[in-house]
């Protein structure tokens, strides 16, 4: 086995690179690492290295994708690795003319909305010449294991290979759809059950005229809605979650935030609700609609979710998430004009209701469904599957073996929400015994339990920009406390 050759963390010696380890290089990794780079006192110091399997750094889940159905959710004009420059992704689509055979991508009102591939490869050329500089160093392969070492961090690879690491930034998705055991072991056998849709592919086994049962009704469900359309698919299609709501589109005129939300800041669950339903209120008698109110709460969340009892985040996590997320992760215009279709023409229903049984008969499927505002059940027929009911968030630090390890040798636990891995304000892991390491980090979604919104690409990417930042100090701080002068 391989061992990279690294300085420990507590002897840092004048003109030695040290590494700086990043697992996980979708839209988090690859956002801390460009600000990493584009700082010439770390570049200069560090080898910023990037673990992920894929061919490039940037895609992620998320981008990684080919589907022509898929868009981003939010305009071009909104979606920037530089949060100090808002546009510079839609300047990238300009330079390049990425659009130039996407007549749908830009709608009416001048807005651009383009496939979810096209920012991949937007994240990936910024990257491109970090890469060629050797400033960050792309490590194709998964990560295997993560231990503590003399100084730092040693990382195995699924080569076998060995790297020392002086600090660690966890950057890594949240864990796939966790099915209901209803489905999951009933079905597993079935070609066209698809627990995952987001994987490559997933939908292909599903046929033109057959009749599909999507479970869960986020923006997942929205996407396949959309993927099947495009592929020709004109079966029926029933969409059930616990409270039948379905994802919302954008406004109908750009219209700034609305409210206040700090002045002084909400202590509970319930007051929070009242004072979103008042702002809607007073929003829509001066001509806005609740999207106004709903970007106020998600631009103010950050300072106000942190002051909000653990026991009020987890009320809010287990009774408002819902509302919260088909309000705030909005679909893009093209793919609401699709649900809007399958509705108006009568292919598509979405209900309030559970899954209470999944049995295949012959080629088809027979599920009990229990809908929410009846005492009874009812049966149906499918012909397939698809479950869309998001990340188990609560099952990220069993979702890898490495994170379980960390978890299991007490260097992480899991965030008191359930959302994602415990940190602090510096976005620093904390341990078993809740003490924050200088060390070990965390970027993106996975963050989202410290600071309340951490979903949508915007916030990702000025949360990237605290991560590299933070790091940025430690090495400062590292480098005059040790009396070593910047090579």
């Amino acid at each position: 086995m391989r061992l990279s050759a690294d300085v420990p963390a507590d002897q840092p010696e004048s003109g030695v690179r040290r590494t700086i380890a990043i697992i996980g290089g979708g839209f988090s990794g690859a956002a801390v690492a460009y600000h990493l780079a584009g700082n010439p006192d770390i570049a200069f110091r560090t080898e910023i290295v990037v673990f992920e399997p894929r061919a490039e750094i940037g895609r992620g889940l998320a981008y990684d994708t080919a589907d022509p159905a898929h868009r981003i959710n939010v305009p071009a004009a909104r979606m920037s690795l530089r949060p100090d420059e808002p546009e510079h992704f839609a300047a990238w689509l300009e330079r390049t003319d990425a659009t130039a055979e996407d007549s749908q991508a830009r709608r009416p009102d001048g807005s651009v909305y383009p496939r979810r591939g096209i920012f991949g490869a937007y994240v990936a050329d910024s990257l491109k010449p970090h890469l060629e500089s050797g400033a960050v160093r792309h490590v194709r392969a998964a990560v295997t294991a993560v231990r503590r070492a003399a100084g730092g961090w040693e990382i195995e690879d699924g080569t076998g290979a060995r790297h020392a690491a002086a600090l660690v930034v966890i950057a890594t998705t949240h864990p796939p759809p966790a099915p209901p055991r209803a489905l999951a072991a009933a079905l597993e056998s079935h070609p066209r059950f698809v627990p995952d849709p987001t994987e490559p592919r997933s939908l292909t086994a599903i046929r033109p005229d057959d009749d599909v049962l999507i479970v869960g009704n986020g923006l997942t469900s929205a996407d396949v809605v959309a993927s099947l359309t495009a592929a020709g698919h004109r079966g029926r299609i029933l969409s059930v979650s616990r409270r039948g709501l379905r994802s919302r589109g954008h406004a109908p005129f750009p219209q700034e935030p609305f409210g206040d939300f700090l002045a002084p800041p909400p202590t509970s669950a319930r007051e929070l609700v009242n004072r979103v339903r008042n702002a809607i209120h007073t929003a829509e008698a001066a001509g806005l609609t609740w999207h106004a109110v709903i970007d106020q709460v998600r631009t103010q969340a950050a300072s106000f979710w942190p002051r909000l009892s653990i026991a009020e985040r987890r009320r809010i996590v287990r009774h408002l998430r819902v509302f919260w997320d088909v309000h705030r992760f909005r679909i893009a215009p093209q793919v609401e004009q699709a649900l809007d279709t399958a509705i108006e023409t009568g292919r598509l229903d979405i209900v309030a209701g559970s899954v209470r049984q999944a049995l295949i008969e012959g080629d088809r499927i027979r599920v009990t469904l229990k809908p929410k505002a009846s005492a009874g059940t009812l049966e149906r027929l499918f012909d397939a599957v698809v479950v869309t009911t998001g990340p188990a968030h609560g099952g990220i630090l069993d979702s890898q073996a490495w994170l379980r390890d960390l978890r299991d040798t007490g260097h992480l636990r899991l965030d008191p929400t359930g959302l994602g891995i415990d940190c602090d304000a510096q976005s620093r892991a904390r341990d078993v015994e809740g003490k924050p390491d200088d060390s070990l980090l965390i970027s993106g979604p996975l963050a989202r339990g410290r600071f309340g919104e951490l979903m949508g690409l915007p916030q990702v990417s000025e949360h990237a920009c605290l991560v590299a930042a933070r790091i940025a100090d430690a090495f400062d701080g590292q480098r005059h406390a040790t009396g070593i002068a910047a090579p």
